[in-house]
């Protein structure tokens, strides 16, 4: 295909991305649902297309002015606070409606504590929010959710449930979806800006990858569906009663985004990307984690799989209505 037609095609895609994103979900599902022997490939695929996903993401971070980035003390302050601060204590709130069962808190706890840093940067974007912003805290955002995931697990469901689950894939989580990728993202960036021979490959890989950053998303979407959706369809009477405290999360955290973004004094676009930060969670890169619980536990992992459901419905609407709630103006007036 010519450079030209590919440029129109991947522009195409990113304007189209959120109707692409539900066709790789339905189509996840209708191959789940066809093939349900196809569930044990689809489930070993996903590790490998999210981590690619994620070196993706990780290349659009600006890492050569990412000092700048971090010395937006602001933007970060609110977004930390929200996530780690105001997060667990709603979250805690919610989760006590499910506290009778084991599996269910576990799997709520892990999903709605772990902010996104994948697809929230597509749809802050799309919102007109600080997506750049959003990019930049990534990295921060996933180290500390995987130190601090486990402290709040600990205060939320005990020592004596905690004990039980093995902590080495949350160690493979880290260095194989967040160090690796984030590592390699870093290798190619300075690749393209040496001297070193084959830098216009180094180009070529980052343009590659920043294309293919639309499909990787659908295509971890589709696997991660496709392996889930019988389990989840056998399991629709417990799942149930997590969908309205999925649903809640996300009306609540609009205001409680937008009262911590107006206490950092941010601007609008600012203040769009730290509500979307506050309700996306990181349901992509907590499922390999709740896989890998224990099988009393294993009800968990459907419940990660219903909150990306729940959430993927949530940012559409975000991205229509929270220009409304956050309007352009709004730092004139």
């Amino acid at each position: 295909m010519e450079p030209v037609r590919i440029r129109t095609f991947v522009a195409w895609m990113e304007r189209r991305q959120i109707g692409l994103y539900v066709a790789a979900i339905v189509a996840g599902a209708s191959v789940g649902f066809v093939a349900p022997g196809s569930a044990s490939a689809l489930e070993l695929a996903i590790n490998p297309v999210l981590g690619l996903l994620l070196y993706a993401t990780f290349l659009g971070i600006p890492f050569a002015s990412l000092g700048r980035a971090a010395r937006d003390l602001r933007f970060m302050a609110a977004v930390l606070v929200v996530n780690f601060a105001v997060v667990p204590v709603v979250v805690f709130g919610l989760s006590r409606f499910v506290a009778g069962d084991e599996a269910l808190l576990v799997g709520v706890l892990l999903v709605l504590l772990t902010p996104c840093i994948d697809y929230v940067i597509v749809f802050t974007g799309l919102a007109g929010g600080a997506s750049d912003r959003l990019l930049a805290a990534a990295p921060v955002l996933m180290l500390a959710q995987m130190l601090l995931l486990p402290v709040y697990l600990l205060i939320f469901v005990g020592p004596d449930l905690v004990s039980a689950i093995d902590p080495s894939p949350f160690v493979q989580a880290l260095v194989g979806l967040t160090i690796i990728p984030l590592a390699l993202a870093a290798l190619t960036q300075w690749w393209t800006r040496s001297s070193a021979p084959g830098r216009g490959a180094g180009r070529r890989v980052m343009a590659a990858m920043q294309s293919l950053m639309v499909p990787l998303m659908m295509a971890t979407l589709a696997v991660v569906v496709g392996s889930q959706i019988v389990a989840v369809r056998q399991e629709l009477g417990s799942l149930l009663a997590v969908v309205p405290l999925c649903a809640a999360f996300l009306l609540v955290m609009v205001p409680l985004g937008l009262l911590a973004a107006r206490s950092a004094r941010l601007d609008v676009p600012a203040t769009r990307a730290v509500v979307f930060s506050g309700a996306t969670r990181n349901s992509l890169v907590v499922l390999p984690l709740a896989l890998a619980l224990p099988e009393p536990l294993a009800l968990a992992a459907l419940v990660v799989v219903t909150q990306t459901l729940v959430e993927l419905v949530g940012m559409v609407a975000y991205v229509r209505f929270l220009p409304r709630l956050a309007p352009a103006d709004a730092s004139a007036r």
